[in-house]
Formats: C-alpha cells, structure tokens, sequence
C-alpha cells in the first residue's frame, strides 16, 4: 500500500497542480466537454484558492497525484438552483472545486482518498453539508459525486452564457 495522505497546497505546488489542471482540461476535450476549455481554472485562481487555504493535494509515495479546492465560504454561483432545490438550506456548507487528479495516477482509485480526505477536512471544520457541480458532460465526475452519496439536487449556472450551465450536487452528513 502506498503513502497517501492530503495536505493543504502551498506556493511551491503551483507548477506541479497546474499540470495536472492542464492534463484534465485536456482529458475533458478529449470526452468531447466543454468545461474547463474557456482558460480556467488558471494559474491565478489557483494561486488565489493557495493563498485563501483552500486548494489541496494528495501526496502519494512524496508526489503530488491530485489537486482539489475545499471553499468554506459560501458560493455566489449557488445562492440560485433551477429545478430543483438543495435540501439543507440553512445550514453551512462547504464546496469542492477544480477536482483533477494526475494522468500518472489515473486509474489507482485515487479519487476514493481525494473525495474521503476532502469530506473528513469539511466534517472536521464543523460542515455537514457539502456542495459541488459539474458540467453536464463530465460524466466521470457525476459517477464519483454519486458514489459518495451526493444527490443531484438541481442546475445552477456559473455565468449567463449556455456553457455556464452545471449540475449541482448535494452531501448531508
């Protein structure tokens, strides 16, 4: 078995997590998605998500395999859901974002301990609500968020434009 564990991001990770970002958005053309092809997330949101203490990595063997933001702020983009509704409302929650785990790594199962870490963090920071969305297309995300017991709960839209439009999932603990 090997050493995993996950840590909060720092400075000195920029290079290594904007890989693995670049090789996803590259994976998510390839399936034929439109997400993450319009320039973002990008050099400067992460190093934003860094310095915030949100951006994350999962270290296996000392190497960084895998990168995921953990906002404990409330997001803008959810404060609107369309058919549909989230369940807890009026409690806290917490959301993950800019989930991609290296193509070094693809197919280790890595995403069980990313998604695991990420909710013992949230469940740790007093969250019992957790949030995330992706795009429509991106159906290795869907599957992933459902197996950890995320119900789709609605749309929500990151901007006004058509490819703004994502699916919104929700974890009550």
């Amino acid at each position: 078995m090997s050493n995993i564990y996950l840590r909060k991001a720092n400075l000195d990770d920029l290079d290594a997590i904007m890989d693995i970002i670049n090789e996803a958005k590259a994976l998510l053309k390839k399936d034929g998605s439109t997400q993450w092809q319009n320039g973002s997330p990008n050099r400067e949101k992460i190093e934003k998500d860094i310095d915030l203490g949100f951006s994350n990595v999962l270290i296996v063997d000392g190497e960084i395999a895998a990168t995921a933001a953990l906002y404990t702020t409330p997001d803008p983009t959810y404060a609107k859901i369309y058919d549909g509704a989230w369940s807890a409302t009026a409690d806290p929650y917490a959301t993950t974002h800019t989930v991609a785990i290296s193509s070094k790594f693809r197919g280790m199962h890595l995403s069980k301990f990313l998604f695991s870490n990420l909710t013992t963090l949230a469940v740790e920071k007093g969250f019992h609500n957790l949030r995330i969305d992706t795009h429509e297309m991106n159906v290795r995300m869907q599957r992933l968020a459902k197996s950890f017991g995320y119900v789709q709960r609605g749309i929500i839209y990151i901007d006004s434009t058509p490819e703004g439009k994502r699916l919104a999932f929700e974890l009550n603990l």
